[in-house]
């Protein structure tokens, strides 16, 4: 019998969470465990790391998983990586559940970087109130700036002091409205957005707000990974389960990987 591995935190995550559960598929929902108060799922849950990628390979055979559907964040390369080869080592069947990732239009003031640092890079010198709406993963990269402002807006309300001198949290969790964000960068007076191309309709809307605003906007591009099959449609991921001989569970029911 086929068992399913998917590695989530997202909103493609959850919607093929309930794609399975409704299928009456064996599968288990991994979360990465970063945020403190993770939503509900209609799968058996498992929290944390699997401890690099022996640890994945341990739990892949421990638990006799068949198939693995990453639908990790777009810049969660480490966990991607760690799956690739992970699957590879244990011939389980892989595939990626990814958003469309966002393109500049004609209205847009975009300037694309490939990483953190070459965002901090590309920072002004002339102090500024930057939205930076990047999680709270990599602020240190812009602690060589710090004659800006930094709006973060974050789920959780950070535990450690930040290594920027001067920062503001907001704290919320998407999916977030236009309206929302065009009052909130109004009201900090933001002259820049420091965003990751993520894709997707859920965080989208600083982007247009951006472009409402007519602020510019310097766009973080998403790590290179080669050699996975990716979709970006769940019927397509529902496709790929079937042709590769993912069944349904029946009468043996989704059981509790957790561990």
């Amino acid at each position: 019998m086929s068992r399913i591995l998917l590695l989530g935190g997202t909103t493609e995550a959850a919607e093929m969470a309930r794609l399975l559960a409704v299928s009456g598929q064996s599968a288990v929902y991994s979360y990465a465990g970063r945020t403190r108060a993770p939503v509900a799922q209609p799968l058996p849950l498992r929290v944390g790391g699997f401890g690099g990628i022996e640890g994945l390979r341990h739990y892949l055979r421990r638990e006799t998983i068949t198939h693995v559907i990453d639908a990790t964040h777009p810049f969660a390369a480490q966990m991607s990586r760690h799956a690739l080869h992970a699957c590879a080592a244990e011939s389980v069947q892989l595939c990626s559940f990814e958003r469309l990732p966002w393109q500049a239009g004609p209205r847009d003031r975009w300037r694309s970087v490939p990483d953190m640092e070459a965002a901090a890079a590309a920072l002004p010198a002339t102090p500024g109130s930057i939205f930076l709406a990047i999680g709270r993963q990599n602020l240190a990269a812009f602690a060589g700036a710090p004659q800006h402002h930094y709006l973060l807006r974050l789920v959780d309300p950070p535990t450690d002091p930040l290594p920027l001198p001067d920062a503001q949290v907001v704290l919320a969790r998407g999916p977030f409205e236009t309206a929302q964000d065009l009052a909130l960068m109004s009201k900090h007076r933001i002259t820049l957005v420091v965003a990751k191309n993520a894709g997707g309709r859920g965080a989208e809307a600083k982007i247009e707000a951006a472009r409402q605003l007519q602020i510019p906007v310097i766009m973080i591009e998403r790590p290179i990974l080669t050699g996975r099959r990716i979709f970006h449609h769940a019927d397509d991921v529902l496709g790929w389960l079937e042709s590769t001989g993912a069944g349904a569970a029946g009468d043996h029911g989704v059981q509790d990987a957790s561990g």
